[in-house]
């Protein structure tokens, strides 16, 4: 039987972490070892984990210093490798989630053949009072997206909700700086190794607040959002060879890589205009055809004209 080995990484997470680790504890297949990644948490995160280690396999690694999102997961994973062989499984835990009890149990049944397995979640905010059913409704994602979606940005694998082979840990990691959401990067290597398969039940309540890593924060400055899409496309670029990206795949990326950067210096052209209507598909989540203009115009503008417009980054 296949060993299942939980990957979690912890920051100043006291507030939700007993709910999150009590529903570990009432999992119907329980997980073999849990490696907890705490990234220098200021507040009780730390005595929190410790104070569950007599009721889970925990092992805790406590970090001075923070390392942000995307380290402490790579550590963690870093840590789990050893303990698995191909043929084990990984899942991925947020500190203020709650996981339905059969969700180990259900995605191990369901990866079948795949390299990765992702269910769906209930909705529910700081309180876990439910905002919505279904996760993939309330925020518009498709179950299968295309490698030009993935390099766009979009992701439809929301890490808490998946489980993938163990086998994936070779190419996973390290995991780049240049990532910016860990999962995604996880789903795009399992998609060209062994594909992914989506079911509809919901395995985890996802929980909404204002202290996120990701999902249901405020969305950063013009610039920054820009910069952290050029970093992510050369990364993506960087790693082709890693990614098996197609010859066609690699031309969208560098066509992107390059509006995304004119649009740091360039007002508007015309051309990247026809561009983003044409790949609208690629770039965008479906959505109602006014809906979708809007996200063409805006992504054809660029930031030297949306200051002059909006009178901000």
């Amino acid at each position: 039987m296949a060993k299942i080995g939980i990957v979690l990484a912890t920051y100043n997470g006291e507030k939700y972490l007993s709910q999150m680790l009590d529903s570990l504890v009432a999992q119907t297949r329980q997980a073999d070892f849990i490696v907890a990644v705490d990234d220098g948490s200021k507040d009780n995160t730390p005595a929190i984990l410790k104070s569950y280690e007599n009721r889970l396999p925990l092992q805790v690694t406590i970090l001075e210093k923070n390392s942000g999102h995307r380290a402490a997961f790579s550590k963690a994973l870093e840590l789990a490798q050893p303990q698995v062989t191909d043929s084990d499984l990984i899942a991925l835990a947020d500190q203020d989630d709650i996981w339905l009890p059969q969700k180990q149990e259900l995605l191990e049944k369901e990866i079948l053949d795949k390299a990765l397995v992702f269910g769906d979640a209930q909705v529910v905010d700081a309180d876990g009072k439910i905002m919505a059913t279904s996760w993939r409704s309330y925020s518009k994602i498709e179950k299968k997206i295309s490698m030009e979606q993935q390099i766009a940005g979009i992701n439809n694998v929301t890490g808490c909700l998946s489980l993938f082979r163990a086998a994936l840990l070779k190419t996973i990691l390290p995991i780049p700086e240049g990532v910016t959401v860990h999962d995604r990067w996880i789903a795009m290597i399992a998609d060209r190794q062994g594909g992914i398969a989506a079911i509809d039940t919901p395995v985890v309540q996802y929980r909404i607040h204002g202290n996120n890593a990701v999902g249901g924060v405020a969305a950063p400055s013009m610039s920054k959002t820009l910069e952290t899409q050029i970093q992510w496309i050369q990364t993506i670029l960087d790693n082709a060879g890693k990614l098996l990206l197609t010859k066609k795949e690699i031309r969208f990326a560098k066509k992107l890589l390059g509006l995304t950067k004119a649009r740091l210096t360039r007002a508007i052209s015309p051309l990247r205009l026809l561009w983003i209507a044409k790949h609208r598909k690629e770039l965008f989540l479906k959505d109602s055809a006014a809906v979708t203009l809007k996200r063409i115009l805006f992504t054809a503008v660029g930031l030297p004209l949306a200051r002059k417009i909006w009178k901000k980054d």
